[in-house]
């Protein structure tokens, strides 16, 4: 199975990449995750990105706040599917690492997820590995039907407390 880059502009990003981290485990997939800067080590980020495929990755995932480069530069270095996250920070709320992320030049593609949205992160590469392994897709199907029951079994207690 191919390997998910995760990628992160700064450690402060870790407790919100810890979700894509920990919905990667649940699903068996491997990964490596990196701090590399687009600003402040723009040389180790774009080796990463331009070794990725050889290296056994088929997704990269890229965390960052503020500018939010990140995903943008490490796109610019390989054709593998590259997935950003925006992060909250800064005085915008999000915003501006939202719009960085999301308004790449044409020819330069990144999907963007929810601001701080690691966990979809996660989810869209497993989708993305999943056209070429059907075990992970059945994996992915199971994870659906089992938060498809927790929402139920939530219903079913709210209906037994409140209308009963």
């Amino acid at each position: 199975m191919k390997k998910v880059g995760i990628l992160m502009g700064s450690d402060s990003d870790l407790p919100v990449v810890e979700k894509a981290i920990d919905t990667l485990r649940s699903l068996e997939i491997p990964f490596e995750v990196h701090i590399y800067s687009a600003h402040r080590t723009p040389a180790e980020a774009a080796a990463f990105s331009a070794g990725a495929r050889q290296a056994g990755f088929g997704v990269l995932i890229a965390a960052a706040g503020m500018a939010a480069h990140l995903a943008g530069a490490v796109a610019a270095q390989t054709t593998l599917p590259v997935i950003g996250i925006p992060m909250l920070s800064g005085q915008l709320g999000g915003l501006d690492a939202l719009l960085s992320t999301v308004q790449m030049p044409s020819g330069i593609p990144v999907a963007t997820v929810a601001v701080n949205g690691a966990a979809n992160a996660a989810l869209l590469a497993a989708e993305i590995l999943a056209v070429e392994d059907a075990s992970l897709a059945s994996r992915l199907d199971a994870r659906r039907r089992a938060d498809a029951q927790r929402v139920l079994e939530k219903d079913a207690a709210l209906t037994a407390r409140l209308c009963n």
